[in-house]
């Protein structure tokens, strides 16, 4: 993938606001267990940052993916998983489908708002039964008059507790699970919607996740996004920005991980010399690094047929998948070279092996990747490639 002068501003104006604006304070937000979401997304919308591949009629930069995707690579430097995830799930997550086919109505309402950091968005998809089964999903949005009314509820919905809106997947007729559900923009403030107390998780600690409840929730049909039965194509088509942003994401975060390690094992000495001076680890920090690069490659690769208008199912959910697998790998590794300092709550490389468990999980498990990638190479029982 060929970078401009334009990306690398752009990447210049996310790691100045990571320096100045996030890490100086994630310690204190990881404690707090949140972030002062709405000041921060002001101030990134102020930069622009909230839309850089939106439509510019709705006060996007009107770029294509390769640039966002560099700022989500740039964002992986926040020592915070939970802060730079509540951000992706504002620009890759709850707002993809409302630019592409929302109504000129939801865009002015919701989309340019969220762009500008005015508004929060979330995305209502899994459910305590219909995580990665997306077509399993029991959430009922039935027809009155004019308007739908929701019954259900959502799970693991990260940014709900600040949220404004949610984009909501929910079956809309009785008809069969891959046709018959519907995108629907829904205020939070609405009655009959209920945010429970935030999650207790094991990382992404400064993000705010709960379960969402919605007891016969009214709203305008005109809220849906585009046509009815058409919600589940266009959430895959969604998850599709979700898992190119999250390998993107996960490239730097794991960079600091191994520099900061290699910055730790100089300056621990043990039996006389420094901890880098072990041939396993400086061999071991080279072969991680280049399974960072490998990952680079890949999802720019992704990244390059996206904005070329290509199908990148297959290769979106091997980035996921090799993302997920490969933070396990390399914050596993360095923690083991922290020794007892690894192990320590507040070490930044503790703290990413806890955030990063997540890229195997959320947007799709890895299991749920194989499948994907099994189908399309033609591998599965009575398929044909």
């Amino acid at each position: 993938m060929l970078l401009t002068q334009e990306h690398n501003e752009i990447r210049r104006t996310v790691r100045n606001f990571v320096e100045k604006e996030l890490n100086p304070h994630t310690d204190e937000w990881e404690k707090a267990g949140e972030f002062p979401m709405h000041e921060i997304f002001r101030k990134l919308g102020d930069l622009g940052l909230l839309g850089i591949h939106k439509p510019e009629e709705f006060g996007g930069m009107g770029l294509d993916y390769s640039y966002n995707m560099i700022a989500a690579e740039e964002l992986g430097t926040c020592t915070s998983g939970g802060v730079a995830l509540s951000i992706g799930v504002q620009t890759d997550m709850c707002t993809p489908a409302i630019a592409r086919f929302g109504s000129d109505e939801l865009k002015e309402q919701f989309l340019a708002p969220a762009i500008r950091g005015e508004m929060i968005g979330c995305i209502g998809v899994s459910e305590t039964s219909a995580g990665s089964d997306v077509a399993g999903l029991k959430t009922v949005a039935r027809k009155d008059g004019d308007d739908y009314v929701i019954s259900g509820s959502k799970m693991w919905i990260t940014n709900s507790p600040k949220a404004d809106f949610m984009c909501l997947l929910a079956n809309t007729s009785e008809g069969k699970p891959h046709s018959n559900k519907s995108l629907i923009v829904v205020p939070m403030n609405l009655p009959g919607i209920e945010v429970a107390p935030k999650l207790d998780k094991l990382g992404m600690r400064s993000s705010l996740t709960a379960q969402v409840f919605l007891d016969d929730v009214r709203v305008p049909q005109r809220y849906r996004i585009g046509a009815e039965g058409m919600g589940f194509m266009m959430q895959m088509m969604q998850f599709q920005e979700e898992r190119l942003w999250g390998a993107a994401n996960v490239i730097k975060a794991l960079e600091c991980c191994v520099n900061d390690t290699i910055g730790y094992c100089r300056e621990r000495a043990t039996f006389g010399q420094p901890l880098i001076d072990n041939q396993v680890i400086h061999f071991r920090m080279a072969e991680l690094q280049t399974e960072i690069e490998a990952l680079r490659a890949l999802t720019y690769r992704a990244c390059e047929m996206y904005i070329a208008g290509k199908d990148v199912t297959s290769l979106a959910s091997m980035a996921k998948l090799k993302a997920g697998r490969l933070g396990r790998e390399v914050t596993d590794s360095c923690l083991q070279y922290w020794g007892g300092m690894g192990y320590m709550w507040d070490n930044p490389v503790s703290r990413a092996y806890r955030d990063v468990r997540l890229v195997s999980i959320g947007g799709g498990a890895d299991e749920i990747m194989l499948g994907i990638i099994c189908k399309l190479m033609g591998t599965l029982p009575g398929k044909k490639k």
